[in-house]
């Protein structure tokens, strides 16, 4: 029996199989014996091969085998460097969900969240948030940072989800597709997808006025099915789109990458690496580097070119490891 993975809380598997039932599973633990150096070997958006439970029962199957993926959202574990957390799999792009203020979120975790997704070919959309909220000042803020992103090719679309504005236009870039929805603690995914799927009933919580940070609502990760009201009980293909919530994290631990490779998921200055004088430029001192020439000539954003070094030079298992 086949089907998808449409929920996993830690233990258990929620799969939602091609006859359209729902399927409680754990996994064999032979997948962990298969090399596979992840904390969660198993992710939602996966298609997975299941043995059935005894007749009759809802409960008591295994998930036995994982359909090979097209793609996944990947980042370090919490707690174990040498393991990865797969944040989603198989999806069609990333709403990454970002904040001027309460909470700021940096521009370092929104380039190594863009970094990721280049690396593992997930097309991203930058959802500006809490518009509603911003002085003028923070509202120019936010038009130089669209504007930065937009110039480097990223869709950026500005919204307050607590006021609906901005919200109705989503919806277009949602159908038909498998979309992960991920961004810091607090910046409003659970309000959003409120909006978006007004049956979702997800919890949210007040930002904490101490240090302006959020508190997580969501503990574990769910796809949920967009419109029609009824198809949480049909078939996969039938679903005219998905949303996968997924717990906020806080910071963003790069995995598994080499920095011989880092250049090409920073899509300015691997544009700009191509004139450097040497192929294996590091973009740090090398004379002729043309990536430093369009950064002085501000081609290229101070701000990314940091994201940049701070990949390059991250030795520290500890840094960007803590996530909610």
């Amino acid at each position: 029996m086949k089907g998808l993975v449409i929920k996993n809380t830690g233990s258990w598997y929620t799969v939602l199989t091609d006859d359209g039932l729902t399927v409680d599973c754990k996994i064999k633990g032979n997948f962990r014996l298969r090399g596979i150096r992840s904390t969660n070997p198993v992710a939602v958006g996966d298609r997975v091969v299941i043995t059935p439970p005894p007749a009759g029962a809802r409960e008591g199957a295994f998930i036995t085998e994982i359909e090979d993926r097209r793609n996944y959202i990947i980042r370090k574990s919490i707690n174990l460097s040498k393991q990865s957390h797969i944040i989603a799999a198989n999806v069609d792009q990333a709403l990454l969900v970002v904040t001027v203020v309460k909470p700021q979120t940096s521009t370092t975790f929104i380039d190594r969240f863009l970094a990721s997704a280049e690396a593992y070919r997930v097309p991203v959309i930058l959802i500006f948030n809490k518009t509603d909220l911003l002085s003028e000042e923070e509202r120019h803020y936010q038009e130089m940072m669209i504007t930065l992103y937009e110039n480097i090719g990223y869709e950026c679309r500005a919204i307050s989800a607590a006021t609906g504005e901005g919200v109705d236009e989503l919806m277009p870039l949602l159908t038909g597709k498998i979309t992960l929805l991920s961004g810091n603690s607090g910046v409003g995914k659970s309000t959003l997808i409120n909006q978006l799927v007004p049956d979702a009933n997800l919890r949210t919580a007040e930002i904490s006025d101490a240090h302006n940070t959020g508190t997580h609502t969501t503990t574990f990760s769910e796809m949920i099915p967009i419109s029609p009201r009824d198809s949480r009980n049909s078939r996969e293909s039938r679903s005219p789109g998905w949303l996968i919530d997924t717990p906020g994290i806080k910071g963003f631990g790069t995995f598994d990458m080499e920095k011989e490779e880092l250049t090409s998921y920073f899509k300015e200055i691997f544009h700009f690496s191509k004139d450097c004088r040497f192929s294996n430029c590091t973009h740090t001192h090398e004379p002729g580097c043309a990536v430093l020439k369009a950064l002085e000539d501000h081609y290229i954003a101070q701000s990314r070119y940091q994201s940049y070094l701070s990949m390059l030079e991250d030795k520290d298992e500890n840094k960007y490891r803590e996530a909610y």
